[in-house]
């Protein structure tokens, strides 16, 4: 269950379809619930109601939920949530009702505010002694969890599942030594983050990294920036740019298929994922996969696949991420060493048969 699904495009819901597809692979009956409307798909339910803007939410949902759960009677329900998702809300209080075990994903950071509803509604409904059972996409998604949660919810780290086959072409052809530039040749160093351009991502923020970064390095070594993806935060973005004579060498190409994201990456020097409250980072891990080094919050998820030193470096504020991107673009060595890592040792997250095994391990410990 999820409140969002295709044709909806987002993390969440690319995860979520591309979990049922590789669960279906695997051998296992999946249908999915959905508020999002859309065309029809086979085992796909949308119970969808005329909301404004198209809101995946249904005023009746538990009612609907708990008909289809009780007529179809399935080993387990699993449910996946962001911060606030009112449908998979009304999945887990349906599972409850119809007595069938329940798994749920919590896919974003919680933030004060989130926690406080959650601890609004465990006093509400008391959902922490229904024998749920959860898991999250990285450790430090995990912790405000659990510091909610209580004893009662065992909380699990599972990772988010990538084909990192697909993002690994070119850094397993590519020699390091080959294409290890000169440390005393300047080239041009390409800049790369990907994410949707939406307020809550901070893309403006990242804007303002790249300008302490240009100010942080040398004008002999010539920079380019990519920022890939779209957003109701596009329009401010050009304006910033614009207004701070960044056009030059900052591009916001729009949006692009993994493919061409990939192709982009050939390209690239360093990759960056500033988000404070990135719960995962599943384009980071891609870069990871691809050979870049990787530059992110310490206190993100993406601090569990990125260590500091090694795949990449990691800060606690912009102002370290700036230096931290500095550091990179004016040392050649640090930059192809870490390439030449990331290259020959593949990350240990994302991998789908670790994925699968750490979800057949939570619907057992939930039937149980």
């Amino acid at each position: 269950m999820s409140d969002c699904y295709l044709p909806r495009l987002g993390g969440i819901e690319v995860q979520v379809a591309d979990l049922v597809r590789t669960q279906r692979e695997a051998g296992h009956a999946v249908d999915v619930a959905t508020a999002t409307k859309g065309e029809t798909l086979p085992g796909v339910h949308r119970i969808v109601a005329r909301m404004p803007f198209d809101l995946p939410v249904h005023p009746f949902g538990v009612g609907h939920l708990t008909r289809r759960l009780t007529s179809s009677r399935p080993d387990v329900v699993h449910v996946h949530m962001g911060a606030v998702s009112p449908f998979a809300w009304m999945g887990v209080r349906a599972a409850r009702r119809a007595g069938i075990p329940c798994v749920v994903t919590v896919h974003s950071m919680w933030d004060p505010v989130t926690r406080g509803v959650y601890r609004l509604l465990r006093l509400a409904y008391g959902w922490q002694s229904w024998g749920l059972v959860a898991t999250t996409v990285s450790n430090a998604a995990a912790a405000p969890i659990r510091s909610v949660a209580g004893e009662g919810v065992p909380v699990h780290v599972v990772s988010n599942g990538l084909d990192l086959s697909g993002w690994r072409h070119f850094a397993a052809g590519a020699s390091p030594t080959e294409e290890a530039r000169d440390p005393e040749v300047r080239d041009e160093v390409h800049i790369v983050a990907v994410g949707r351009l939406a307020p809550r991502k901070q893309p403006v923020r990242l804007l303002k990294l790249l300008d302490m970064v240009r100010s942080r390095v040398p004008a002999g070594v010539p920079l380019r920036a990519t920022v890939i993806g779209d957003g109701p935060a596009r329009a401010q973005m050009e304006r910033y740019l614009a207004r701070h004579g960044m056009t030059g060498w900052v591009s916001l190409p729009g949006r692009y298929t993994r493919e061409q994201i990939a192709k982009v990456l050939e390209s690239a020097d360093v990759f960056v994922a500033p988000a404070p409250r990135e719960s995962f980072g599943i384009a980071a891990l891609e870069a990871r996969a691809a050979g870049l080094p990787v530059v992110a919050r310490a206190q993100s998820g993406v601090a569990d696949f990125v260590r500091h030193g090694t795949e990449g470096l990691l800060g606690r504020s912009l102002g370290d991420l700036a230096n931290a991107v500095a550091r990179l673009a004016t040392d050649p060595e640090l930059r192809h060493r870490m390439i030449a890592h990331n290259r020959a040792v593949p990350p240990s997250a994302g991998s789908w048969p670790t994925v699968l095994a750490g979800f057949d391990q939570a619907y057992a410990e939930a039937i149980g």
